[in-house]
């Protein structure tokens, strides 16, 4: 399994929390790439859900990740 900001950034108007199942259907109605679905399908599930991307990949960039200050814009 492997995530890119491009990859992941299909997930973003996710409806969170998901399960695993739900995150596979929206990917799948929202067109994402195969890649997305196959991503998905490869996750060890529990039938828990996932409250954010964060905790499918958790190396998903957050704001604080970028330097830049907001304030000057």
């Amino acid at each position: 399994m492997y995530w890119t900001l491009e990859l992941a950034s299909y997930l973003e108007d996710a409806p969170w929390p998901a399960t695993k199942d739900e995150l596979i259907d929206f990917a799948i109605r929202s067109g994402a790439p195969m890649e997305v679905i196959e991503n998905l399908q490869e996750i060890e599930d529990e039938g828990e859900m996932y409250e954010t991307i964060e905790e499918i990949w958790p190396d998903y960039p957050t704001k604080e990740d970028f330097f830049f200050n907001e304030d000057e814009y």
